[in-house]
């Protein structure tokens, strides 16, 4: 089983992702959207999309920072505080993504409006993600010190894997949350092109440095937005 999910799965998962995401874009490009339910309802979605995102973003770059600066964590957490510091800001963001999910959650079972258009695999990704956080904090809470440990023992793992020489002789003596944990990650992966989630792969960087639009309205907004004659699909003319 050690093999499978810390040999197998990964260089699968990394195939699943590159192929299917390749296909997906090709043949049906449009779908390559978060698909956005704001316009259906804002406000849940505002308090539990931010905390989430914040969270998840910096605990991404946190296990970024980790494997390709192994020594560098290693020397920051030699001292104590230094040590306190990581891991309580790290356990913070968790919360805080934790916090983000569960609004999500909610927001998908019980508005009626976002439950319509759920698909059987955003409640996958839910689950998922779900899993990865709690087994991230379970990790936090009964196995300490993640940050020292990630960067000598993960750290080793995943180069191997990138080299085509796994080693996981340290990975298949670390406790079941760390195990849920990696697991959950590469199953991630491994949907993500099945998934609205695939949207972050085109994120739009060129937004950032286009020219400001100008919208020019053909009517009158203002009389439009008032207007009590919009049926059969014909706008209110002004007169």
């Amino acid at each position: 089983m050690d093999t499978f999910f810390f040999i197998a799965l990964p260089y699968i998962s990394i195939v699943i992702l590159l192929i299917g995401s390749i296909y997906r874009y090709n043949a049906s490009s449009f779908t390559y959207s978060s698909l956005s339910t704001q316009f259906l309802e804002g406000k849940s979605l505002h308090f539990g999309s931010r905390p989430f995102h914040w969270g998840v973003i910096f605990l991404f770059f946190g296990h970024l920072t980790a494997f390709l600066f192994p020594s560098a964590v290693i020397a920051w957490t030699g001292q104590t505080a230094r040590l306190l510091i990581l891991e309580i800001s790290a356990l913070g963001f968790a919360i805080s993504a934790l916090y983000g999910l569960i609004i999500l959650i909610i927001r998908r079972l019980t508005n009626k409006r976002i439950y319509m258009v759920t698909s059987k695999m955003d409640g996958v990704v839910y689950l998922i993600l779900l899993t990865q956080v709690l087994s991230g904090m379970w990790v936090a809470f009964f196995d300490s010190w993640g940050s020292v440990w990630f960067a000598i023992t993960l750290t080793p793992y995943l180069r191997s894997l990138f080299t085509l020489t796994p080693e996981i002789t340290a990975i298949a003596a670390l406790p079941l949350g760390v195990k849920i944990h990696i697991i959950s990650a590469y199953t991630l992966i491994l949907i993500i092109p099945f998934t609205r989630f695939a949207h972050f792969l085109v994120y739009p960087f060129r937004y950032l440095i286009r020219n400001t639009q100008r919208v020019i309205w053909n009517w009158d907004p203002k009389t439009i937005r008032k207007s009590q004659k919009m049926y059969n699909g014909f706008k209110a003319k002004n007169n």
